[in-house]
């Protein structure tokens, strides 16, 4: 082989290397949720529109109000993986569509990532009565407690 073919041989596997380093990394892009078209919420009337009517136009929610059916809720996320890092959360919709109490529309609200809040939630564990000791010092603990009248059943008891 001559210098020339064993260098176009060792630029052809770097720039090969280069490739594939740069294709691993590209950001892989998720998106998750449905957020009705501006057109769609246009059809929509306040004071008007009814919650069946608000469902056939924008089409079905992702949730409902958590105690009541006086909302509805579309939600929109989108997620960015670079790598093996793990996701970060990019843009985040929701339309909070809500309703009067005979049913007929009241407000629609759009909140963006922005508007969150992060909430912390609390993993409370129930201690077990058990000392920290083992089977049979349990076991032996309990022989002094117990007394023959304990295990003698008397009649008419």
């Amino acid at each position: 082989m001559t210098k020339t073919t064993t260098q176009r041989k060792g630029f052809m596997l770097i720039a090969g290397a280069c490739l594939a380093l740069s294709a691993a990394c590209s950001p892989i892009v998720r998106n998750h949720g449905y957020i009705p078209v501006p057109e769609d919420l246009a059809l929509l009337s306040v004071g008007q529109s009814t919650r069946a009517e608000v469902i056939e136009t924008v089409g079905p929610p992702v949730t409902g109000g958590v105690t009541s059916d006086d909302a509805l809720y579309y939600v929109q996320s989108r997620f960015v993986t670079r790598g093996a890092a793990a996701p970060v959360e990019t843009d985040r919709q929701v339309l909070a569509i809500s309703f009067t109490p005979n049913g007929t529309l009241e407000n629609i609200e759009r909140f963006g990532l922005e508007d969150g809040r992060v909430v912390t939630l609390s993993r409370e564990v129930t201690s077990d009565n058990v000392r920290d000791s083992t089977f049979l010092r349990q076991l032996m603990g309990s022989v002094g407690r117990v007394t023959a009248s304990d295990l003698i059943s008397q009649p008419g008891q």
